[in-house]
This record gives structure tokens, sequence and C-alpha cells, in this order.
């Protein structure tokens, strides 16, 4: 019985669909088209919403006191008190909440309130989307959005061919092609025929795979399979197509859009995460106050106030025949009058203050000039306003690609005919290479009618030869605008392209440009316009592209000639060429290389002239293998590779993919931050390694890049197993690895000994020393402390610091710090792919995975689902407990943004679903820099520092209750006026520290942004932490001691000048209460750095409303401690008491800042005291990758569409460290080169100064700077400071610039080492 048959499981996975048929699909009670986001409704939100709040700890523990209050004989403050501010909060989050809620229904209304054309009853009608049902037939009109995900029946064009967009799912705006049964292209747009379609679909269940659908349709008595090119998904835009028509398979929530959107989760920072475990100390805390005090209170009452029931009569709940029974219960009674008391050391007005400030922020976001986008109109968004400060904590970056870090345009850049190089510009005159900017003239198109004005060429010499009927070039253009699957349209008579391909795209646009125009396509022909006239070939065949193939051909007849034409990744290019073209191939490969290291995309072009019968031939077979049952694709593909094989190379095209401006400089300034940076992309591997290297995320100083491709668990363990062991021999045989570490610890003494890397850029140090060649462009810094300054910082990113950064003027004569440059090429890149991911994140992997991922510089996972992406964020968030960031532009990034603690979108096209998923929304990614580095660096600082101050005001303030009980009996008595704390947090001291928490900055926005180390207290949680909230609770408690202490000791027993007594309660409390604003004041003036308008008129506002308030409210209003306050100002020992006091409180923390800034100075301090001389922390410019960066590798770059594996060209040496170290050799291979044994000289002679070991070691930067200018005549080295120690330049002075065999250390004992894969 409790066994399922396989028919019955088979039902549960598969979904039925009848179209036209509402009955029988009503039965499975599918989903309808409406969708909905938001959270509440009219009457759901009250219940709900307060619900939700009082799941917060805070507002729950404020409603018991609330309660308590109400009791009167346990409560001496009024319910007021607490009533008030918990309302005002409650209410204030529930406004909020309201509002972002409306903004849902809007958006939720807008959507299902869009109008689609469907068939009811044989008419077409026009319905809103909420009303498409599943089954229903619906019709699209160009440029309209798809309603729901529908089967593609028939369409407007031939062989029932449609194009699509899918911008708003993938962020792609290049054309994708969908193709309906050739069965149902019949039906085409007969309504009569169309509403008689009664098939039957049988589909997979709702999921969120966005590339995969399997289903069968039954029609006549037929079944046809259905994929996902039969398929158009929610979100997508019918483009080139006047209409089609299909019957709705998913509607609603069911829909691939809807599926891939995740579920919300509520998102809180780490602050309040840490929050509310303070909170719940604060309570352990004050529980144990309160018993402590009730227990002192029933000694008390047992022993002394028994005796004085005449002045301070028991209540009459109290029993009095038992003495020490009464005792007790006064205790209990006091435990929770002590509760109502001493509850302000957690007030209320805390969570106001921090929704207020966060609030404020988050326009402080939005109006942000900065960050607005002049293109598209849009300004930065804070889509909520409770995340603000975990901007300043982000640990790692999760990216997307498409849209995101690329503009996804591509350009014709460079290209080689015949072996000639194209794209260079030369000057004539010296004969060197002219750098290609804006200012350059590009060549003039004008005399071609069909030019595009903003394409741009910048080498004459390629035009002159297409214009003098050069064949080479005429045959590349001829085979660019022939061979591919671009769709031409003419929209306001312009001709205009629409290609499945953005390189597509861009290829056939260059061949216009230079005369060869594609004109239109049908089914069997091509025409193309070359230089005026009309060419038309008959299109016999389409041998398409695919994973495996990496290459497409098209093979054409004109006249009595046949062609081949085919274009692919240059090695599966190269393997199919014929004999005779080795000089050729050379020079093209050459061409290749020199392409792949400016970090374009390469693609190599090759043609076959064919006879009529070796084609009737081949094309018979052809038919047989595509009517094969059996292995068809096997087939195809050996009948393909028979007809792809004895080419002609024609030459090699390099296309730029262009990346969004400012991306290479970001990036470089996020990772300088200590942010690791992930691309997560769907893209193909090459396409995504491409880009690394064009936004720098790869480099070329990298050691190496490893790429995890396995198909197994066992393949995937294996690749994971020796990349561990690469990475082991790498940092131990490298310069400056584990060897050269553990014997400078053991030939020192230094204990303990810390070690700090610190990655620089140089300072430029005013110096009379003359100019020395640059250094190459990076160095890094070992520093040597001798102090245990970071033992603490463990598991977090290594820190900058200040010595190191500016150079410390004052270091030791006895060597106290050692600098031993080193290389910088100690990093590894990471690059997954997808079917390999599946295994990395399997519970038995991942721990492996994440092993070496942490080690990598820079981590590129491709060919990922959405789901993976989500997966990938959330494994990072378990296994590092890291603060992650997520940033995309399409629905295919919706999981990942909701799976991580910050959620950015790309905006700049409307309705993009990662927005509308997104907690922040910006135009560019240049613009998440200033999002992090400036807006979420302050929001964190000005957070924390309004905390620090917050707990410690209160604690001044609640605890001076405790020490007056050491003198009331512990009777919890007030010390203050009831409306004194009732006010306190409220009108007192609530401003000063909103604007301290609203516009506080250390630093300017523009230095934060050019010392992005400045971000690393966040990503350690340095600011607010549980030591930095003990040191204010203890400063806190030192200042109510203090607070009541002195003004105690005065005012008992104190007689004024006029023989009035002074000794009274209430006397002391305004005293009390006076200084303890006054105090409030200083202290807050002391904390502010950054002073605006605001700040002084409410810090000194407050200090005088504080007066006005109290003479209204004991004078106007009648209070109980009227004329206390004005009675003692009148005396002279207020005001000496008062001064003595405040000077007490400020002196200690004017002595501590002043110690720390001269001592101890943090990189903000030394910012702030160097900005007149405008040190930079670093180079960051956004530099152009040249020629010689790639040292040669082939077929890195030929990334086009196709997804080829990385070829596994020979690895040339830079000159200054291995790219790979051979891991059979047990010997130190990385110890041979000059600087490793410029630092184990440095090693061995521990008295040497450490400047002489600097200029070694700059002197054979030189040398090695050199050495690679001359290997590499086209190489640019970023230019770099002269870095100096002690004052003094570290130009070559002592540095051998002859580069002569007497320098150089000998070389392991195998020539070909460097060339060895590990």
């Amino acid at each position: 019985m409790g066994t399922k048959t396989q028919p019955q499981l088979a039902k549960e996975n598969e979904r039925r669909i009848r179209a036209n048929d509402k009955e029988f699909n009503a039965q499975f009670k599918y989903h309808n088209n409406y969708i909905k986001t938001s959270k509440y409704s009219l009457f759901t939100f009250l219940p709900f919403n307060l619900l939700e709040q009082f799941q917060r700890l805070a507002n729950f523990y404020f409603l018991c006191l609330l309660v308590l209050q109400l009791i009167p004989a346990i409560s001496s403050l009024t319910p007021v008190t607490t009533a008030i501010p918990l309302i005002g909060v409650l209410t204030l989050t529930a406004v909020k909440d309201a509002y972002d809620d409306i903004q849902r229904h809007l958006s939720d209304s807008q959507v299902n309130n869009r109008k689609s054309k469907t068939l009811r009853n044989g008419k077409l009608v026009e319905a809103k989307w909420s009303e498409v049902q599943v089954g229903d037939v619906i019709r699209l009109d160009n440029n309209q959005f798809v309603a729901a995900d529908t089967l593609l029946l028939s369409t407007s064009e031939p062989n029932g061919l449609c194009f699509i967009e899918t911008a708003e799912l993938d962020g792609e705006t290049n054309l994708k092609a969908k193709q309906c049964l050739t069965e149902t292209i019949e039906l085409g747009d007969r309504h009569d025929s169309l509403w008689n379609f009664n098939g039957e679909i049988i589909c997979e269940r709702p999921n969120n795979l966005l590339n995969k659908f399997d289903g069968t349709l039954i029609w006549r008595g037929q079944r046809f399979a259905l994929d996902n090119e039969k398929i158009l998904l929610r979100g997508c835009v019918l483009r080139n197509t006047q209409w089609c028509y299909g019957v709705v398979v998913f509607a609603g929530v069911d829909t691939k859009l809807m599926q891939n959107s995740g579920k919300t989760q509520f998102k809180s920072t780490g602050v309040d995460r840490l929050l509310n475990f303070i909170i719940i100390g604060i309570v352990l805390f004050l529980v144990s106050i309160c018993a402590l005090f009730a227990i002192g209170c029933a000694i008390w009452e047992g022993f002394i106030g028994q005796h004085f029931q005449l002045y301070l009569p028991w209540e009459h709940i109290i029993p009095k025949d038992y003495i020490p029974t009464g005792a007790t219960v006064i205790g209990l009674l006091v435990f929770f009058s002590y509760a109502i008391v001493l509850n302000t050391v957690v007030p209320i007005s805390l969570y106001v203050s921090v929704e207020v400030i966060r609030f404020v922020q988050s326009f402080l976001i939005n109006w942000d000039e900065e960050m607005y986008y002049a293109t598209t109109n849009t300004y930065a968004k804070a889509r909520t306003t409770t995340l603000n400060e975990e901007l300043g904590q982000i640990q790692y970056i999760f990216s997307d690609k498409t849209g995101t870090l690329t503009q996804n345009i591509m350009t014709f850049n460079k290209c080689s005919i015949n072996g000639r190089s194209y794209g260079d510009v030369i000057d004539l005159r010296t004969g060197e290479l002219i750098e290609i900017t804006e200012a350059l003239q590009s060549v003039d198109f004008s005399a071609n009618p069909h030019h595009e004005r903003d394409f741009r060429w910048y080498d004459r010499t390629l035009l002159d030869a297409v214009r003098s009927d050069e064949e080479h070039s005429h045959v590349f253009f001829r085979l660019l605008a022939l061979c591919h699957t671009v769709m031409a349209e003419t929209v306001d008579g312009k001709l205009e392209y629409q290609a499945q391909s953005p390189d597509e795209a861009a290829l056939v646009a260059a061949a216009r440009n230079f005369g060869f125009v594609f004109r239109t396509r049908t089914p069997n022909s091509i025409t193309i316009e070359v230089m005026g006239q009309l060419e038309e070939y008959e299109l016999l065949n389409i041998l398409d592209f695919n994973n495996v193939r990496k290459r497409m051909s098209v093979i054409l007849r004109r006249g009595d000639s046949m062609v081949l034409y085919c274009k692919g990744a240059d090695n599966v290019i190269y393997d199919r060429l014929h004999g005779g073209q080795e000089d050729l191939k050379a020079r093209t490969q050459d061409h290749l290389n020199k392409f792949a290291g400016e970090g374009l995309r390469t693609l190599a072009l090759a043609e076959r002239r064919l006879t009529e019968q070796y084609y009737n031939d081949w094309r018979s077979r052809q038919q047989e293998a595509a009517l094969s049952m059996d292995s068809r694709e096997q087939k195809l593909n050996e009948i393909y590779e028979e007809i792809e094989s004895e080419m002609q190379l024609v030459g090699v095209t390099a296309i730029e993919d262009k990346l969004q401006d400012g991306v290479p400089k970001s990036i470089a300034n996020l990772q300088n931050a200590g942010i690791k940076i992930w691309v997560l992309t769907g893209d193909k591997q090459e396409t995504a390694i491409n880009i690394g290297y064009s936004c720098q995320l790869l480099t070329d100083e990298l050691a190496d890049v490893f790429i995890v491709d396995g198909n197994s668990v066992e393949e995937v363990e294996k690749q994971l197993r020796q990349f561990k062991e690469s990475i082991k021999i790498y940092n131990r045989f490298r310069p400056g690895g584990f060897d050269a570490f553990d014997r400078l610890n053991s030939d020192s003494n230094m204990d303990p000994l810390s070690v700090t890397m610190t990655q620089t850029s140089a300072f430029m140090q005013e110096s009379n020393l003359p100019p020395t060649p640059p250094p190459p462009p990076a160095i890094s810094v070992v520093t040597f402390r001798w102090d245990d300054k970071i033992k603490d910082n463990k598991g977090g990113p290594d820190s900058a610091e200040c010595n190191d950064l500016f150079g410390d003027e004052k270091r030791s004569e006895d060597g106290g710090t050692a600098s031993i440059v080193v290389d910088e090429s100690t990093g590894f890149a990471l690059v997954v792919n997808g079917h390999s991911l599946v295994h990395c994140l399997s519970p038995e992997m991942e721990n492996k995975f994440l092993d070496i991922a942490s080690q990598c510089k820079a981590v590129i996972c491709c060919r990922v689902t959405p789901l993976q992406k989500a997966l990938v964020v959330e494994l990072i968030k378990r296994a590092k407990n890291a603060v992650t960031l997520a940033i995309g532009d399409g629905a295919n990034d919706v999981s990942m943004i909701k799976a991580a603690h910050i959620g950015v979108g790309i905006s700049g096209q409307e309705g993009l679903q990662a927005v509308l998923s997104s907690d922040y929304s910006i135009a560019q990614f240049r613009y998440l820099e200033r999002l992090l580095l400036v807006h979420g660096r302050w929001s964190y600082y000005r957070m924390c520092k309004f905390l620090r101050y917050f707990f410690y005001k209160n604690f001044a303030f609640t605890l001076c209750h405790c020490w007056y009980s050491l003198f009331c009996g512990f009777s919890a008595q007030t010390v203050f006026d009831p409306m004194f704390i009732s006010v306190y947090n409220l009108f007192y001291t609530s401003l000063p520290v909103l604007a301290l928490g609203v516009f506080e900055q250390d630093v300017s926005d523009k230095n934060s942004l050019e010392f992005p180390r400045l971000y690393t207290p966040g990503l350690k949680s340095e600011l607010f932490n549980i030591r930095e909230f003990i040191y204010s609770v203890l400063h806190g408690a030192f200042t109510s001691l203090v607070l009541f202490l002195i003004p105690y000791g005065v005012y008992k027993d104190g007689v004024s000048e006029n023989g009035f007594i002074v000794s009274d309660h209430m006397t002391l409390g305004a005293v009390v209460a006076t200084i303890l604003i006054v105090d409030n004041t200083a202290q807050i003036s002391l904390y502010t750095s950054y002073w605006t308008v605001v700040n002084h008129v409410t810090i000194w506002g407050s200090l005088v409303w504080y007066f006005v308030l109290d003479y209204f409210y004991n004078y106007v209003i009648g209070g109980p401690y009227v004329g206390s306050l004005t009675q003692a100002m009148k005396d002279l020992t207020f005001w000496v008491t008062m001064l003595i006091t405040v000077m007490a409180l400020v002196a200690p923390v004017l002595a501590y800042k002043f110690y720390l800034l001269d001592l101890h100075p943090s990189l903000s301090d030394k910012i702030r005291q160097r900005s007149l001389k405008k040190i930079h922390s670093r180079a960051s410019s956004d530099v152009r990758r040249t020629a010689s960066s790639r040292r040669g590798r082939r077929s890195v770059r030929s990334g086009y569409a196709f997804a080829h594996q990385e070829g596994f060209g020979r690895l040339i040496t830079s000159g200054k460290i291995m790219h790979k170290l051979p891991q059979d050799f047990a010997f130190p291979l990385g110890l041979g080169t000059k600087k490793t044994q410029v630092l184990h000289n440095n090693l061995n002679s521990a008295d040497g100064p450490v400047s002489k070991t600097t200029n070694n070691v700059s002197g054979q930067h030189m040398v090695n700077n050199n050495t690679n200018l001359r290997q590499n005549q086209n190489q640019n080295h970023s230019s770099m400071a002269d870095i100096t120690a002690d004052g003094r330049g570290t130009g070559g002075q002592d540095g051998r610039g002859s580069g002569g065999t007497d320098d150089m250390s000998p070389r392991a004992p195998c020539q070909d080492l460097d060339t060895i894969n590990l």
C-alpha cells in the first residue's frame, strides 16, 4: 500500500497540459499568471508586522519592561517613559516596512496589468497578464515581452524561426534564435486553426534551469520531442519577428524567471548581530546587578529598615509579622524596581537612532552625484535602509560577467591577413608604434554609403589594400560577410543587424565598413554588396558551431565555383589546414600571440575550394547521417570533419570585448582594500578567462592559473590535489618562501616574531638624489616586526601598517625593522567549470575546494547555473563566516543576489530582475568602488563611533543610580528627576549623536579612494567589537563614578554662603544631571572629527536646550525639582564642582588621544597629517595591457563564442621568476635567481644596514626590467615611484646595471625547467 508504482511516480514528476482546454487543465490546479512579491495586505499588515517586530529581542524586552511599569508596587517611573519610545520605534519601522511593501505592490501591479493577446472562443482578445492561464494560446508581436513560458507554435518568419532578446534574464542583448516544430508551422496566424489546436503537452515540472526543457507533444496521434529551442521564457522580448503564437506551459510562479528569483531572505548586518549578542549580555548584567541590589535591600531592611517603619513604612502587601519574610518580599519587589530604573542602559532610543542614521545614510547614497550615470540618467539607489554599514565590511565580492563587468559590446580591433598584421599605427619617421587614443584621427569611411559612424579603425593600410583590390584582403572580408548566422533588416531606411553573438555582429559590421556589406538572407541564399556590386550566393549548408567542434562553416555556390568558408578557434583551425603553409602559419601564430597578449578575442579564418563531384558525394553521405536514428551526432561530426580539412589559412581576427569604463581600476582598488573577488558566469571558459585578463583580475604576474575541468569526482579530486602540491612547492621554494623565513627565525633573537606582508605602491618622497630608472610595475615589502601587534588578526586579511605605507622616519638604527624586496608573482588564480563545480560543492569535496580557492588571488567559475551561483555564495558564508556581496544584472543573478549579505543590481535598463531583487542598485560596476570604499566605509565608521559613544553616555548616566544605591539602602530611589530620565535620550543627547552618526568622517571621499587600505579595519570589525564595547562600558562606569562621587562629596553636609543647607537629594540630582550634560557635550566634541553646521547647532544647541527645558518643566509646568538647579547655580560651589568634575573626566581622554596620535597613529591619522603632500597609497591607473605581456601563450585568447580548452603552449620565462615550477625535483628551483640571492645575503648578514639590501634589490629590479624590455620590445611597464627608507632614496647606487654574468647566480641544472608544467 505504501509503495508507489512506476507510472504513479512518473505522473508526479511530469506536467500534462492540453491546449485550449480549460476544464482539462483545471483539474491539476496549476498556478495562474498572477505574481506577488509583496509581503502584506491591508488586513494582514498590522498583526503580521507587529509579530515580526516583536521577534526582535530588544522590542520584546521593552514590551516586558512596559508591563512591569504598569504595576505600581514595583515601579518608581511612569510607564510613559517606556511607552512613548517603544510606540515611536514600532511606528517608524512599520511606516518604513509599509513604504517598502507599497513599492512591491506597485511593481507587481505594473507587471500583472500588462496586456497580452489571448485566444478566447476562436477570437483574439486583449487580456491582462494576470488573466493568462496554462493552456491558453497567446499572440506576441515584435518588441513585446513574453507573458509566460510558452511553447512556440508558429511565427511570421520562414521555417518557423523567431528571435528573442534575453536581457532581463541574463543581461545579454544579443539575439537568440528559436524555432517551432515543422508540423505546427502550418497553423500560421489563422485563428480558427489555432483555436482547434488540441495538442497535449507532457513535460517536466517547474524548475529553475534556464537552458533546459524536456517534453513531448502529442497531436494527431503522433509524438514530437520538445526541447529548449522551442520554448519562449517569460521576461524575454520578441525581436525581428512580426508575430508569433504559442501555448502557455508555465505561468506565474511556475515560470523559470520566477523559479530563479529564490526566496527573499531576511538580511541583517554584522553590527545588528553583535548588538543582539551585546544586549543579551547587558540583560544578564542587569539581572545580576538587580539581584545583587535585591539581596542588599533585603539585608538592609532586615537589619536596619525594620526600625524605621514609622518614617519609611512598608507597603500593605508586605507581611509584617515575620521580619525576614517581609525583607525578602521587599527585596523581590526591589529587583523589579531596579530592572525598571536601570533599563536605560539599553534604551529604546538606541534603535530609533540606528534606524534614523541608516535612513539618512541611504539618502546620502541616493544623492551622490559621483555615482550618477548620465548616459541612462540613472542614480545609485539604496533599496534598503538596514544594511549600510555592512557595505564597509565586505570580504568577498561575487560578480557576474556579461553586462556587469563588460558592456557586451564587441569591436573589431586588429587582424592578420595572409601573414600581415593590421591595426597598429606606426610612426613612419621613427618606426615606433603610436598609442591609439581618442585624440588619434581614425580612418575616414564616409565614401562607403553603408558605413557606421561609430566604427573606429586607425590603420589606413588595410583600407588601401581593399580599395586596390588586393586578393587576400577581399577573400578575408568576403568570408566575414558570408560565414555567419546574422539577420539583416531595414529600419527607417537604415540597414541593421541582429546577431546571436556580439562577436558575429562585430565581424559582420567590420566587413560592412570595409565595403563588404551583408544585405539579406533567405533559407537558401545570402546576398552581399561588394564595393557597390551585389553578389548572391546559394547557401548549400551551414555546419553550425557547438562546444565540441569550436568552429562553424558555410558551403556556398556562385556560378560554377563552390567554396567552404570556416571560422573558429585557432588551434582547431590549424589542425585542419593542408600542408605547405608553415611560413604563413608561423607568421600568423606570432600575430595570434600578440593579439592574445593584448587581451583580444582571437578567431582563425580558413577556406576550401570544392568540386561539384566531391560535394555531391559528401552531400549524400551527410543526408544519410542526418537521417540516422543511431549515433546521429557522432556520424554528423565525422562527416563534418571530412569536409572541414585540407583548408587554406586566410587570416585571423582580433575582437575587443569592451569592459565597462573603470572596471580594471575598480577591481585593483577593491583587491588592494583586502576584498577577494570571484567571477561567477554562465559564459564559456575561454570567454571568462579573456575577460579576467582584460579587467586585470588575472594578470601575467600570477604564478599559475589552475583550471578545474574534471568530469568525475575522481578527476576533480586529482586536479585539486595536484594544485595543492603545486602551491606547497611554490611557497616553499619561491623567494621569501618558508625556508627563508625559517632561516631568519633561527638566526635571530626576535621573540616574538610577527611578519606583516604588505603589498604597497610607492609613495613619492622628496629627495635630492639623481633620478633612477623606474623599477618593475610592483613590489612587495616584507616587514619583520618585533611587536605582537597583529597576533590577534587571526583569519583576517593582511593589514597595511602605517610605517610600511609611509616610510617610518623613526625606525631604529639597530635594525629593528628589516625590509626585504621579493617578487610579487606569488599568487595563483583558479578557473572552475560548471560541471566540475558540482563536485567541488559536494560535502566531501568542499573543504578541499575552499583550501585551494582561499589561497588564490582570483577565482572564476564559468558555465555555472543560477542555482550554483547561490550555492557558491552560501558555501563562503557558511565555511568562511565572511561578509559577502553579489553583483549582477540579470535574472540568472537573482538567486546569488538574494543569497549574499548584500545584493547589488546593475540598473540602466527598465525592469531588470536583478535590480528588483537587490539591496542597492548602481548603473556601472565602477560605482561599486565608491559604494564600498566611500559610503560603505563611512557608514561603518559612523555607526561604530555612534555606538561607542551611545553606550558610553548611557552607562555614564545609568550607573549613577548604582553608586547612589549604596547610600539609599538599595531602595531603587533615583538620583535624577523622573522627567530628566524620560527625556535624557530623547531631547538632551539624541541630536548630537545623530549628527555624529550621519556626518562624521575621518578622511575625505577622495582619500578614501586613494588609500583603499583604509577599508581594512571594517574587514576585521576593529572599530566596534566586544573589546570596544567593554572599553565604552568601563569608560562610562568611570565617568558615572566621578560624576556622582565628586558632587556627593562636595554637597554632603554642605552649606551655602547664605547658610542654606544644600545637601538635599534634589539639589544633588540637579547638579549631577547638569554636569552629566556638560560632560556629554565635551566628550562628543572630542569624538567629532568632521565639523559641520549641523554638528555645531546640535551639540551646543542641546546644551542650551537642557537649561531651557529644565526651566520650562519646573517653573511653567511645575515639576517637583523646581528651584533646585537655580539655587545651586547661584553658588560658586556649583561652578567649581562642575569645572573640577569635567576636567577630571576630559583630561584622561585627551591624554589618551594625544598618546595614540603621537606614538601609535592610525592610517587615517597619517593621511590627515600628510594630505597636503598629496601622497598616494597606490599607483592604481587603468593601464592597457600590451602585446608582450602574455609572453606568447598560444590559444589562451581564442575566445570568440567558442568554449575550447586552453592550449598547452610553451611558457616563456619573464626574467623575474618562473611561471611554473616542476614538482618532480627536490631542489629549490626558485632560489637560483639573483633576487633570491639578495634575499639570502640579507638573511645571512643580520648586521647589515637595511638600505643596502634595498639598494641591491632595486638595482636588480632595473636589470630585470631592462631584460624584459629586450625580450619584449613592445612591453609597457606601469610606472612606480621610488620607495625610500630612512629618508633616503633607494636608487641604484649599489645596484649593478650591467646585467653581466658575474652578477647572476648559477641556474638549476636543467636548461628547460621553465617550460615544465606542474
